[in-house]
């Protein structure tokens, strides 16, 4: 099996290179309008932004920085398949603008918008970040009525393309091949995750590398593996420093990704030296897991049910039999990004 992944340096307001309906899946964290070290990232775009900010009108300055993100999502409408589901990190924002302090509900807004474009939402995620120290607040501290709850989560919004379901030829081997273990689902398909902690990404040098957002690479990994099968292709329109790209090659899809920033856009490379080492590692500990499960589940005299076809362990449905692992062998170069070759464990 092998892997395609095509990098894009440009605009994705304007995604020329992305084919009508190409997608099978998005997952993406954009910048968050009105957090302050996307600011001038949003200024470039629009500078009646950075002229709203100046003078103290905060709504406006929130109503344009959407506006620049809805012409992205309305890209999406053009290069998602039917039925393909788009999965949006989007944190809100507080902040004092010209005295005043407020919350900015990014994540309302986004729905909006999305839903605007024919976009169904799905039951969508709260991933609680305590990135925060215990002592952190913001306002008067002990004195009513002025202090304010610390954010420590955000939204991972869902949406379908269309009111369709995608459907899969009878007996698809690459979907079966792509099922997660019983367990996993029980976990990932919460609508409360807390075991994945918030990341901070950090470089030598390079003014335009320090304004980059990370999000770990376990959310758009945990994504992939949710809402697509092998051979997909998943999108990243703001792709950064390749998060969901390394998360599709440790997950046997193709990707694209888009970046303005050509300076973010090359520290990629740094990330895959480890790329068949990180991905063996991966699958090692999803089937040990699964077995200390299986393990568990058999002591406490609960039937296990099936029989896994690719491995020396039972699995609890029927869905599950097929499942099969494949680990990242190598990686090259390409004239448009990456080839990754896979081997089955």
């Amino acid at each position: 099996m092998e892997g395609e992944h095509v990098c894009v340096v440009g605009d994705a307001r304007d995604m020329a290179s992305v084919d009508d309906g190409e997608i099978d899946l998005v997952v993406t964290s954009p910048p968050y309008p009105m957090i302050e070290m996307w600011d001038d990232a949003f200024a470039s775009l629009n500078p009646a932004i950075a002229d709203a900010l100046e003078d103290g009108d905060a709504d406006r300055a929130f109503d344009l920085m959407h506006e620049e993100l809805a012409a992205v999502w309305a890209e999406l409408a053009r290069v998602v398949r039917s039925g393909g589901i788009v999965c949006l990190n989007v944190g809100d924002a507080t902040r004092s603008v010209d005295g005043s302090f407020s919350q900015f509900p990014n994540h309302a807004r986004v729905v909006e918008h999305m839903t605007d474009l024919g976009f169904r939402p799905l039951p969508d995620v709260l991933w609680r970040k305590p990135t925060n120290k215990a002592s952190k607040f913001m306002g008067s501290g002990m004195l009513p009525t002025n202090a304010y709850v610390t954010l420590e989560h955000e939204y991972i919004l869902v949406f379908r393309k269309g009111g369709e379901t995608r459907q899969f030829e009878p007996g698809c081997e690459r979907r079966y091949e792509s099922a997660y273990f019983w367990e996993e689902r029980n976990e990932w398909f919460s609508d409360v995750w807390t075991d994945i902690a918030g990341t901070l990404q950090r470089f030598d040098s390079g003014d335009a590398r320090n304004r980059s957002a990370a999000y770990p690479v376990e959310i758009p990994y945990r994504l992939i593996n949710m809402y697509s099968v092998y051979g997909d292709t998943v999108l990243d329109p703001f792709w950064g420093t390749g998060t969901t790209t390394l998360a599709a090659m440790l997950a046997g899809r193709d990707s694209v990704g888009v970046e303005l920033d050509p300076d973010v856009a090359a520290s990629f490379d740094d990330r895959l030296e480890d790329l068949p080492a990180r991905s063996e590692a991966l699958v090692d500990g999803r089937l040990e897991r699964h077995r200390e499960f299986v393990e568990r589940r058999q002591e406490s005299g609960d039937d296990v049910g099936y029989e896994a076809e690719h491995y020396d362990f039972p699995v609890v449905t029927k869905m599950e039999r097929e499942i099969r692992f494949y680990e990242a062998e190598t990686v090259e170069e390409t004239d448009s990004g990456y080839r990754v070759t896979y081997q089955p464990r």
